[in-house]
């Protein structure tokens, strides 16, 4: 199964540090945000990578080469002048990552969840990854009972960034720019997208107080 790393947000919440840095570039620990995604995407047979880009994206390009020194293939698709979101950057990347189901992980994401434990079902258009609510996003996205995905309702959980996607959730969407959450929403109402709890390691890393959070685990 092939994967897409998203990477092409500008990373606004990290400040000044992003106008010349990449956030994906980040140091986490030793290795930046992406390597760590890369590495635990390789862990579990992922092998074959897409990473979507715009902002400063040749640093990217030129930092993650091919991926060989991950032993890992690595191709681009490039967003510009602007990125597309989360939802329109993987529709850009559909030619490179062809007609069946694929794993999509956010770059600014640190965790151990096994990859190899997600699965998605033939009637089903994604399989999402859940997370308890972090403290800065208390009231979560959506809920998740018996396996399937529902609307929030009084027990709600966060998504992970991390989910298995079949490329006819993108069929008919004729808008460029567009986030991941509004076809989710969608989909979600025609009861197609099923779910797992991941209760392990799991930081967003999308701001200067997050990474020095995460960066306890390092240092």
């Amino acid at each position: 199964m092939k994967a897409i790393i998203l990477a092409a947000g500008k990373g606004k919440r990290f400040g000044d540090i992003t106008r010349t840095l990449p956030k994906p570039l980040i140091k986490l620990g030793d290795i930046t945000l992406i390597e760590h995604n890369i590495l635990l995407l390789k862990k579990y047979g992922f092998n074959d990578l897409v990473v979507n880009v715009s902002h400063l994206s040749d640093m990217i390009i030129d930092y993650l080469g091919n991926g060989k020194k991950y032993n890992v293939n690595i191709k681009y698709s490039i967003e510009k002048p602007e990125p597309y979101e989360t939802g329109g950057g993987i529709q850009n990347a559909l030619y490179l990552l062809g007609g069946s189901p694929f794993l999509v992980i956010n770059a600014d994401i640190y965790t151990n969840c096994n990859l190899s434990n997600i699965s998605i079902k033939k009637d089903d258009l994604a399989s999402i990854v859940m997370v308890k609510n972090p403290e800065h996003h208390i009231d979560g996205d959506f809920s998740l009972i018996n396996g399937r995905i529902t609307l929030a309702n009084k027990k709600t959980m966060t998504y992970s960034g991390i989910g298995i996607y079949n490329p006819l959730i993108f069929s008919g969407i004729k808008s460029k720019k567009y986030k991941l959450s509004e076809i989710l929403l969608k989909n979600i109402i025609k009861n197609k997208i099923s779910g797992s709890e991941h209760t392990g390691i799991w930081f967003d890393v999308g701001d200067v107080k997050k990474l020095k959070n995460v960066n306890k685990l390092f240092f």
